[in-house]
């Protein structure tokens, strides 16, 4: 056998490119580029306003670098399914004022400080300013649907708007009650957060005029994508640093929310662990220390492995919905999209 008297060691990045790239919006983004500019586009010119605090504030939340997942989703299963008019550009931007509405509500809500890195609009102009503005949003969103002509789409978007409303009042319900099951949890986390993800994949269908297989394949993977994404949220409140997060680590628990992570901590926790649960949660008392508890027993217990393990199973059940569709540069986006959604750090 030969040796090379001085080998060269083989460059690090070369041996980096050999690994599959860790999956990425990336190429949904680039497919959907020039539909999103114009989406953009549309959001400022809607958002203006003769009052000058509502575009002020608007703009501090929609400028603060959100991904546009939601409205992607309606410019990508449009396009999926073959349309070439312009409706969903439209209704991508009334599913982003819904969504920006929301995330002032419940920050208001919430008390929250941190939002994608940047201080909240109720922390910096207040809350009543947040919660009018985001009533002001959403009546644009519905201002975009009458626009649009279709009884359907509006009755789906409206009644979606609806349901986020009485899920974010479910989630009060079950703040704070440790007796709160998973089937219970998991209606929170459809209503609040997947059925925006379902109402702004199935829209892209509707205007498409396609079938209903088309538009229930897209409606399910929209949803099953809203779930897997809100389950990695759930996690991220206790594994993420609070630079990726994009938000304050931890809120939920000092809110009293009871996510996935918290209910498999507290049933497979022993009785002190379960005092240390409802004292933090039930009771409030929280101190010094109780945060990094909280995380370590979570860790301990397996529940962020479970959480993710259970997101990942919803992502697939995403990509799978797909299948009616024939393979295309887009359909491989949506199944890397839903892939992202789970290996997510913020």
């Amino acid at each position: 056998m030969e040796f090379q008297e001085n080998p060269v060691a083989p460059e690090p990045s070369a041996e980096r490119d050999d690994r599959p790239a860790a999956p990425s919006l990336e190429p949904l983004f680039q497919l959907l580029k020039a539909d999103l500019a114009r989406v953009n586009a549309l959001i400022v010119e809607r958002m203006d306003s003769p009052v000058a605090l509502i575009p002020q504030l608007a703009g501090h939340i929609v400028s603060a670098g959100g991904k546009r997942l939601r409205p992607m989703l309606t410019l990508a299963a449009a396009r999926l399914c073959g349309y070439r008019g312009e409706r969903h550009l439209a209704l991508a931007a009334a599913v982003e004022f819904i969504h920006t509405a929301t995330l002032l509500h419940d920050d208001v809500v919430d008390a929250s400080d941190l939002r994608r890195g940047r201080d909240t609009a109720n922390a910096v102009w207040g809350n009543k300013p947040a919660v009018l503005v985001g009533d002001f949003l959403f009546a644009r969103s519905f201002q975009l649907m009458v626009a649009d002509g279709s009884l359907r789409v509006l009755d789906i978007l409206s009644q979606t708007a609806a349901v986020i409303a009485e899920g974010e009042v479910h989630q009060l319900i079950t703040a704070n009650d440790t007796a709160t099951t998973e089937a219970a949890y998991l209606e929170v986390v459809e209503a609040k957060t997947a059925a925006l993800f379902a109402a702004a994949s199935r829209v892209g269908a509707i205007v498409a005029e396609r079938p209903a297989e088309e538009e229930d394949a897209l409606e399910r993977f929209g949803r099953n994508l809203g779930i897997a994404y809100q389950l990695v949220d759930d996690m991220l409140d206790f594994s993420a640093r609070e630079s990726e997060f994009g938000k304050s680590v931890g809120d939920d628990f000092r809110d009293g929310k009871i996510t996935l992570p918290i209910l498999i901590a507290f049933a497979r926790g022993d009785a002190e662990e379960r005092t240390f649960w409802r004292r933090t949660l039930e009771a409030g008392e929280q101190g010094p220390g109780d945060l990094d508890r909280a995380i370590s027993l979570v860790e301990r217990r397996g529940a962020l492995a479970e959480t993710r393990a259970r997101a990942r199973r919803y992502a697939s059940a995403a990509a799978d919905a797909l299948a009616v569709f024939p393979d295309s540069p887009l359909r491989r986006a949506l199944v890397e999209t839903a892939a992202f959604t789970t290996q997510r750090g913020f």
